[in-house]
């Protein structure tokens, strides 16, 4: 395997991983919340499942950057990657989806957890409390659309 297959291997575990990471992390923080509403409001359960759910987004975008990565690369389909400088393109054109998953997932986990707790108080916000979270996405966003620009376009 050439060291250019290496690097963007690379590249798509740490578009898996690293979102991955922060998703489970944000999920559950934000579980740990709604549970303890539910606890006392089991009403208010389908509100905040979908609060909770939200940081699970980053971890999908990052599966969606390793699927196209992989695509590109010759794993499934496309052209084998053989020289190191393409490689590394590979790894840096996944790295902003890596990061900002990472990070936002868990903010957005500590920020669903505030917006759990809102409706948990006055459950006729949940509309209100729906944007907070939603913010946070924005950048994952963000990153998403420049990991796949920047992949496809190698």
């Amino acid at each position: 395997m050439s060291m250019g297959m290496v690097f963007a291997l690379m590249g798509a575990a740490l578009a898996t991983a690293l979102p991955g990471v922060g998703s489970a992390w944000g999920v559950g923080i934000a579980g740990q919340a709604a549970a303890g509403v539910v606890s006392e409001d089991p009403d208010q359960f389908a509100k905040v499942l979908l609060l909770q759910l939200l940081p699970g987004t980053q971890g999908i975008y990052g599966l969606l950057v390793t699927f196209i990565t992989l695509s590109q690369i010759g794993i499934l389909g496309g052209n084998p990657v053989t020289d190191t400088a393409t490689g590394m393109l590979y790894l840096f054109a996944c790295l902003p989806i890596a990061i900002v998953g990472l990070i936002s997932a868990y903010h957005q986990g500590r920020t669903s957890v505030a917006s759990i707790g809102l409706v948990a108080k006055k459950p006729d916000q949940f509309g209100k409390a729906m944007l907070f979270p939603a913010m946070v996405e924005t950048y994952a966003i963000l990153a998403l659309l420049i990991s796949i620009l920047a992949v496809t376009g190698i």
